[in-house]
């Protein structure tokens, strides 16, 4: 016995080592992928061969050094203590900016160069500067497509999902979801109200926001927020709680949110009634609000769900998709969610992976539950959304019992 501990003990601590290397990577890497944001291209595009006129390369190394110094101190100015919006947003530019040019820098430095080596096109310092030339093209188109992208109305995308314990009286009925309206320190009030204007087209039963709906305070945010009063649904406006909400002062979101007419799902339900037939609407707090530390803030599923029939269809409004394992461990119809942006910037959708189950769209889990990941309405941080278009999600329920003349 004393052996087989033994070798229990140390094949425990040969798992333990690589997880305590990760760790202290882990603890690195704030200060690592700066460096490596701005360090990557800067060699890509000026160190690799190109012989660029002495003038051009001190000046475009000098910009590099003054971006990996300049980034993390607006960001910080921008969205710590003292929250300047001016710095957020010069910060945040240069996020998805150095994010984007790192991606090209990494893909064509490695791709182009040994096709066009292989292709037999000019010599090293001719291949080397049409990468540049490549890199900062695609770059710059890939950013300002992505900003008109990020400022848009978003596109309806309209879709229906089969509930199979839904009754025939709730065939046909129609939910709007919204979600990560991210209001923020470019002020998007127009914007806010043409994505209401928009939502009203769609004559809906009941409209969701699945949370996050800005950066900063609801006082501060408020005439942003301020058309989301405007929006109309026969039945219900309900809303959850998203991670961004806890770091700016939660309750005053959930206040702002029912002065506004919308019914804060604070680990609660309603029931939407119609021909005869009854669906649950439920909601839960982020999954983030129990660390916050305000008071009666978490993600309490049971609660929510409390004293509702649990023969009725249920649908679940969750920010984060990474909370479909509890849902469909309760039984849960369909999770509504957000959070993932779709990745917002390609390819950081990849990073998204590691951290939810689902990036976009419907996605079946357990024996019975779906789940719909939208991909935003807003945009966080940088402006620009790449292969990550936003949208205003019209899901249209349908029964199996339905009248096969509907």
């Amino acid at each position: 016995m004393a052996e087989t501990s033994t070798n229990r003990s140390v094949a425990g601590e040969e798992q333990e080592a690589p997880r305590s290397r990760l760790r202290r990577l882990m603890r690195y890497l704030p200060l690592i992928a700066p460096v490596l944001l701005w360090a990557v291209p800067c060699w890509v595009l000026l160190h690799t061969g190109q012989h660029w006129p002495l003038p051009v390369t001190l000046i475009g190394t000098t910009l590099f050094a003054l971006g990996l110094i300049g980034m993390p101190l607006a960001m910080a100015r921008g969205h710590g203590r003292r929250q300047q919006d001016r710095a957020a947003i010069v910060g945040d530019t240069l996020l998805g900016s150095i994010w984007t040019l790192f991606t090209w820098s990494v893909l064509l430095g490695a791709l182009l160069r040994p096709a066009l080596t292989v292709a037999g096109v000019g010599d090293g310092q001719d291949r080397a500067r049409i990468v540049s030339w490549a890199v900062l093209g695609v770059s710059a188109v890939l950013l300002a497509w992505g900003y008109a992208e990020a400022r848009r109305v978003p596109r309806v995308r309209r879709l229906d999902v089969q509930l199979p314990r839904l009754g025939a009286g709730l065939d046909g009925t129609r939910v709007v979801l919204i979600t990560d309206t991210h209001y923020g320190p470019l002020d998007r009030t127009r914007w806010s109200a043409r994505v209401c204007e928009t939502v009203n087209t769609l004559e809906a039963d009941l409209v969701c926001h699945t949370g996050d709906i800005a950066d900063g305070t609801a006082e501060r945010r408020r005439a942003q927020a301020a058309p989301l009063g405007t929006v109309q649904a026969t039945r219900a406006r309900v809303y959850v709680t998203g991670n961004h909400e806890y770091y700016s002062e939660a309750q005053g979101w959930v206040d702002l949110m029912d002065e506004l007419g919308w019914e804060p799902l604070r680990n609660r339900h309603l029931l939407l009634e119609r021909g005869g037939d009854t669906l649950v609407v439920a909601g839960v707090d982020d999954v983030t609000a129990e660390s916050s530390g305000l008071a009666g803030h978490r993600a309490h599923l049971v609660g929510a769900l409390q004293d509702a029939d649990p023969d009725l269809p249920v649908l679940l409004l969750a920010h984060q998709p990474k909370f479909i394992d509890r849902a469909a461990a309760h039984g849960v119809d369909l999770q509504l969610s957000g959070h993932t942006h779709g990745g917002q910037i390609w390819p950081f959708h990849h990073l998204v992976r590691l951290d939810q189950p689902a990036l976009a769209g419907l996605s079946h889990h357990g024996t019975r539950t779906l789940l719909y990941t939208s991909r935003g309405t807003g945009f966080w941080g940088p402006p620009f959304r790449v292969f990550a278009p936003s949208e205003i999600t019209l899901l249209v329920l349908r029964s199996p019992q339905r009248p096969t003349s509907s």
